[in-house]
């Protein structure tokens, strides 16, 4: 703040006389900002003496005045339809070969965003690192390094694949370009009632898993996190496993695949680990998760819950569990003997290789095939950088002959302007619009109850990412 509009003058005349401490005053003083006036700073012998300890009685009326204050003096009712929002326009950028697109999630290292290869026309996912931020992480920047070179070395069809890495100096960021997925298995289940897929569904991704795994395993390397949340899927459904900040490789020269160190997600730990031993297997660990991760895709539920995580490892550590009844004979056997408490008994990959429940395909049934998760409010996984390179092209058209308002491309055809009662109603209507990703019939029990909540306000930001909106 400049001196100008504000200065501080400190008394060295005590303001209540000899019993108060010496306060400082702070002057305000207001002026139209169109005026050329220069301010001055206030003289020192202008400066008002007020005795506050012998004149109280002066004051005993001020809690009055400020109840008679009117209080819509100071706050003004507007009405909804009198506030307009400028869409925000889509910023062309482009880092080397690639065309920026919009972002697709973001994590505690940092964000993934939409890319188009322009040599290839081809569709890539980024990690954006910031360099700063990774080195006030402890061993932040190494452990990226590590899964770089790491993702480098593996080539198979269930395992994500990174294409390219370099980084920009001048921003501080790394960028790692990686295949492009549409979405997890976590947010499939997420996405249907109960939480869980049909048999014959969950039967032939978790065969992709397994052959994910197999090549994990044949190149020493335990991934140590298997879950839904980082079983990503491509436009055609294939699986790739993601994530490997905690995988560990078991040297070459290695007697056993013996491992001293666990960091996965606790709901997917196995007994070992949550007793805390020193050493364990390391290849069961990642049994384990696989089993977990049936068991959670075929029921909807975990084999272990707690309702803390003291509470969950104990129980983990018990290995008590319960098979629901209704599930295959040939799956229930399956999952028990992947969650074995003893890692020694418990199942190895070849063995679930070998199972019987892997050569058969479940029988089809009456439930609908869960369809991968959408990115777009429109139903579809277009491609989120073609409005960039429309906006970038062709904003000098006129609007009426423009190729943003063809909703066949895929791009978004709401208005530049709108009022925040447009944005609101808009809202309204896309939580009864029947889903369209998940191919299910609970459209009208979402709209019924949510029709039944009272009305919550909502910021412009949850519609639609607008420029001169700010999040509450």
């Amino acid at each position: 703040m400049s001196s100008n509009m504000c200065n501080s003058l400190s008394s060295t005349e005590s303001l209540g006389g000899p019993g108060c401490p010496p306060e400082t005053e702070i002057s305000n003083r207001i002026f139209s900002v169109d005026s050329t006036e220069e301010l001055k700073p206030l003289s020192p012998l202008k400066t008002a003496k007020i005795w506050i300890c012998e004149a109280m009685d002066e004051y005993d009326g001020l809690d009055d005045d400020l109840e008679a204050v009117n209080i819509a003096n100071f706050f003004h009712r507007v009405d909804s339809n009198q506030i307009i929002y400028q869409a925000s326009k889509k910023k062309f950028k482009m880092i080397g070969k690639y065309v920026m697109g919009d972002m697709l999630g973001e994590g505690s290292y940092g964000k993934v965003k939409e890319m188009l290869d322009t040599e290839s026309l081809t569709r890539r996912a980024v990690k954006i690192f910031k360099t700063k931020k990774l080195r006030r992480i402890p061993n932040g920047l190494q452990n990226v390094q590590k899964e770089i070179q790491l993702l480098r070395k593996l080539r198979h069809k269930n395992i994500i694949r990174v294409l390219e890495e370099f980084e920009v100096e001048e921003k501080n960021k790394l960028y790692v370009i990686m295949e492009f997925c549409v979405g997890s298995l976590q947010a499939m289940l997420d996405s249907v009632p109960g939480k869980k897929l049909p048999p014959r569904q969950g039967h032939g991704y978790f065969l992709q898993l397994v052959d994910g795994l197999e090549y994990l395993h044949s190149n020493r390397v335990v991934h140590k996190d298997i879950k839904p949340g980082n079983l990503l899927f491509t436009l055609d459904e294939v699986m790739k496993i993601s994530d490997f900040g905690v995988a560990e490789i078991i040297d070459t020269f290695a007697p056993d695949d013996t491992c001293y160190t666990g960091q996965g997600s606790p709901a997917f730990q196995p007994p070992e680990i949550a007793s805390g031993k020193e050493s364990f297997p390391g290849f069961k660990v990642d049994v384990w998760s696989a089993g977990v991760t049936l068991f959670n895709i075929m029921t909807g539920k975990y084999p272990f819950e707690g309702d803390n995580i003291y509470k969950l490892f104990e129980n983990i550590s018990k290995g008590e569990f319960t098979v629901p009844q209704e599930l295959d004979d040939c799956l229930q056997d399956l999952l028990l003997g992947m969650l074995r408490k003893n890692p020694v008994e418990r199942f190895s990959l070849q063995q679930v290789r070998h199972h019987p429940y892997l050569h058969r395909k479940p029988p089809l049934n009456a439930y609908p095939r869960v369809s991968l998760p959408v990115q777009k409010r429109n139903g579809n996984n277009d491609m989120t950088v073609l409005p960039y390179l429309f906006n970038h092209y062709y904003a000098s058209f006129d609007d009426s002959d423009s190729l943003l308002n063809n909703s066949s491309f895929g791009l978004d055809s709401t208005p530049e302007y709108l009022t925040e009662r447009e944005l609101n109603a808009s809202a309204e209507t896309e939580k009864c619009t029947p889903e369209q990703a998940n191919g299910n019939a609970q459209a009208d029990q979402t709209c019924t109850k949510k029709a039944n909540r009272k009305k919550r306000p909502i910021t412009c930001l949850a519609v639609k990412n607008l420029s001169m909106c700010k999040q509450s």
